[in-house]
C-alpha cells in the first residue's frame, strides 16, 4: 500500500506532465481514496473501464485519455455525472497522461514501438507547440516491412493496414501513436524516412503511393496500450501496489 500523494508525484515528474501544453487536463483528474493497495491500467476513461476498476477493487486508475479535456464542457451531468459517480462511490482516484505519456524517451508509446520492431531513438519527430510527440527510430540492420508488420500484428494484437509503396528492406522510420493525421505523414515523408507508423488510417493512399512511401496503420487503440503497460512495470517496480492493465478494446 501507499500514498496516493505519493504516486501522483512521482507519475507528474517522472511523465513530465508539464513540458508540453495539451488538450486533456493531464494529471490527477478525480482524487479518491488518500491510500493505494491497487492501481489499473488503461487506455480510455469511460463507464465501462470504471466499472472494471471497480470490480478489480481498485483505488487508482491511470489512462491514456483522460475524462477532463479542455475542449469540453466540464460541467458533472448526464453522462459524465454516470462516470464520475462510480469513482465518487468507490473512492476511486483518476489519473491521466495524455501527450506527456506519448512523447515519454522510456515508456512513451512511440519510444515503445520502436523499441518493439527492434529499432532504436534516433531523432525526434512531429511537433506540437515546438515539443515533439514521436521519435524517428533507425534499425541497426535493415527489416523487411512484412517482419515489421507481424510484429506489431503478434504483440500489439494490431491488424495492420499496409500502403507497402517503398523500400522492402526499413532502415528508418517514424512513429507516432494514435492519431498523427495527415500532418505526420507529411513530416515523415518530407524526413526522407523508409516508413511511416501511426495508429488512425488517413486517406493517403495515392499520396504515399505517389511518392514512394510506405505507412503501417496499426489502430488508435492498440498502438497506444504499449505506453501504458511500460508504465506499470515502472509503478510495480517502484511501489508496493498491486497493478493490473485492463484492455478494453475498442476496434478503432
Amino acid at each position: 500500500m501507499c500514498k496516493l500523494t505519493k504516486i501522483k508525484n512521482f507519475l507528474d515528474k517522472y511523465l513530465r506532465i508539464d513540458h508540453i501544453n495539451d488538450t486533456c487536463w493531464n494529471g490527477l483528474q478525480f482524487e479518491g481514496r488518500k491510500s493505494v493497495k491497487k492501481m489499473v491500467f488503461a487506455v480510455d476513461a469511460g463507464l465501462d473501464t470504471f466499472k472494471e476498476a471497480r470490480s478489480s477493487s481498485a483505488d487508482l486508475i491511470v489512462v491514456h485519455h483522460g475524462h477532463f479535456w479542455k475542449s469540453q464542457n466540464p460541467s458533472i451531468n448526464n453522462w459524465a455525472k454516470k462516470r464520475i459517480d462510480i469513482l465518487y462511490e468507490n473512492e476511486i482516484s483518476l489519473y491521466a497522461c495524455h501527450l506527456p505519456l506519448d512523447r515519454h524517451k522510456v515508456v512513451g508509446n512511440n519510444a515503445q514501438i520502436i523499441k518493439l520492431i527492434g529499432a532504436a531513438i534516433k531523432d525526434e519527430f512531429l511537433f506540437h507547440g515546438g515539443k515533439n510527440i514521436g521519435w524517428v527510430g533507425e534499425f541497426g540492420k535493415a527489416l523487411n516491412l512484412s517482419r515489421i508488420e507481424k510484429k506489431l500484428n503478434d504483440e500489439l494484437g494490431s491488424i495492420c493496414t499496409v500502403l507497402p509503396f517503398g523500400k522492402e528492406m526499413i532502415k528508418t522510420v517514424a512513429v507516432c501513436s494514435g492519431g498523427g493525421g495527415y500532418g505526420g505523414f507529411y513530416d515523415a515523408m518530407n524526413l526522407g524516412v523508409d516508413l511511416y507508423i501511426t495508429g488512425d488510417a488517413i486517406e493517403i493512399f495515392h499520396s504515399a503511393k505517389d511518392s514512394g512511401m510506405n505507412v503501417i496503420f496499426g489502430g488508435h487503440h492498440t498502438t497506444e496500450t504499449i505506453g501504458l503497460k511500460a508504465l506499470e512495470k515502472v509503478i510495480r517496480k517502484k511501489f508496493d501496489v498491486d497493478t493490473e492493465f485492463i484492455d478494453l478494446l475498442t476496434g478503432l
